[in-house]
């Protein structure tokens, strides 16, 4: 007996088999291409998301030598939207995250109420759905009124197997179109936004039994028909439940295209700066703050593409270059950033390069870049000041320089968390609960992932990083 957790990705499709033990049998991986068909705009074609997911199944299912499959999970990359027609079908592509297109209508936010925009609790971004369905319903009104859904991007692909439309409160929330405290859809700001209500699904917990796999999906997938599938959660909240994330307080940071730090809350408190967000955890009793880094593995990816290098490369300069990259600066915004980051949008550069910079310290500088990001994102965190440590998780994390110049720059201790792919060990978890091989979320502690290992700061370099950073500060603000 085996369950099949599925991540869908901005940029890969991840899937793991886990026993009912919550070992890893199994797990299986496809990239794809994000679209930007215009400047400012991101998407992904969801039937390509469907073929990457069939194919990573049928690799997870040969690793983990064809065990029988009794349950399903998912999580997926949060914010964007698929607009589709009764059956599920996309009309369109979907609009992702990173998509800056909705800043055009931002406008129809701030004309609501300052009582509704609380209730949202979170900053207004353009890549979340209800802005984005905004700009569907100004500039494509053709794609909008013909749509009967506008589905989360896990949601589209739970729906492509179950035939059902839901989402989870984890995802919900991360709308724009949620109301927090009252924990369901903002009825009064759909409303005020003239967005078509029946666009949005039924809500159901992350762990309920959200369908079962229809047989054309069982065939394509190799997995048995009439088997159960859950709701799953929003990347990030899943990611909390694989790794055992189950106790407010403490800090986490997960690295991936973008990255977050995420702070367990009982209760739903907002943070009234709206530089950091609030949303739904997977486990139905907590919540979370996030600092959010719009500009992280998908900054470096760029850098790797662009001087055609390898990972090992990247993040080898962590050892071979010294703390401040001889001079070299670099400013990591080449997407528009969340409200915890320093200022408008101008775009990323490469500060104070000259005829002597080698290769390796532009990788270098690159690193120093993205972790000041993070850093500023921690430092938004106001109850971040009282841990004196930090989870650490995520397939953007598990290079051992990259991990030691994250503890220098954070100046925290990092406590490597035992799994690459946390996401998608929550969404197996999910799976186990619908199928009772636990009876709730909370008993799924007793198998979370244990600490492998602790990275403390140097302190020598952590003192050179703290007048680096503060370099960094000056000049990015001199220059936006």
């Amino acid at each position: 007996m085996a369950l099949v957790g599925i991540d869908l990705g901005t940029s890969s499709v991840k899937v793991i088999i886990l026993d009912e033990q919550g070992g890893m049998l199994g797990m299986g991986k496809t990239d794809y291409t994000v679209l930007s068909p215009h400047r400012g705009w991101v998407e992904s074609d969801p039937e390509v998301w469907w073929q990457s997911t069939v194919t990573a199944v049928h690799n997870a299912l040969v690793a983990a030598k064809h065990p029988t499959i009794t349950a399903v999970g998912l999580s997926g990359q949060m914010h964007g939207v698929v607009l589709t027609d009764e059956q599920g079908k996309a009309l369109r592509p979907a609009l992702l995250w990173a998509d800056m297109r909705a800043e055009a209508v931002l406008s129809h936010y701030q004309s609501l109420s300052a009582a509704a925009k609380k209730r949202l609790a979170n900053p207004l971004v353009p890549g979340m759905a209800g802005p984005l369905l905004c700009w569907l319903a100004q500039y494509e009104k053709a794609s909008y009124q013909s749509a009967r859904w506008a589905l989360q991007p896990k949601d589209w692909l739970r729906m492509r197997m179950t035939g059902i439309p839901a989402t989870d409160p984890s995802d919900a929330s991360a709308t724009l179109l949620y109301d927090l405290p009252g924990d369901h859809w903002a009825e009064d700001v759909i409303a005020s936004l003239n967005l078509k209500r029946s666009l949005f699904p039924d809500i159901m917990a992350s762990s309920a039994k959200a369908g079962l796999l229809s047989t054309k999906a069982a065939a394509e997938l190799g997995l048995p028909a009439a088997i159960p599938v859950a709701t799953g959660a929003a990347d990030t909240a899943a990611a909390a439940l694989g790794t055992g994330l189950l106790a407010p307080g403490t800090l986490q940071l997960t690295l991936g295209t973008g990255a977050q730090i995420i702070q367990l809350c009982a209760q739903p408190l907002s943070d009234e700066t709206t530089r950091t967000h609030l949303y739904r955890a997977a486990d139905g009793k907590n919540w979370y703050n996030m600092a959010a880094i719009q500009n992280a593995g998908l900054v470096l990816d760029w850098v790797r593409q662009t001087f055609n290098a390898s990972w090992d490369e990247i993040f080898a300069s962590a050892n071979s270059v010294e703390p401040g990259s001889t001079g070299l600066i670099f400013l990591p915004e080449f997407t528009k950033e969340r409200a915890n980051q320093l200022a408008d949008h101008q775009g990323g550069a490469f500060l104070h390069l000259r005829i002597h910079h080698r290769r390796e310290e532009l990788f270098y500088a690159s690193l120093e870049g993205v972790a000041f990001g993070i850093r500023l994102a921690l430092e938004s965190l106001p109850a971040a000041q009282q841990a004196s440590s930090l989870r650490l998780a995520g397939g953007g994390s598990v290079h051992p320089a990259w991990q030691q110049m994250l503890a220098d720059i954070l100046g925290r201790t990092l406590e490597l968390v035992n799994t690459s792919e946390a996401s998608a060990r929550g969404a197996a978890l999910l799976a186990g609960i619908i199928n009772h091989s636990w009876p709730d979320i909370q008993a799924t502690q007793q198998i979370a992932p244990g600490i492998q290992a602790y990275i403390t700061p140097d302190s020598q370099r952590a003192s050179l990083y703290q007048n680096i950073y503060q370099h960094f500060l000056q000049q990015a603000r001199m220059s936006f």
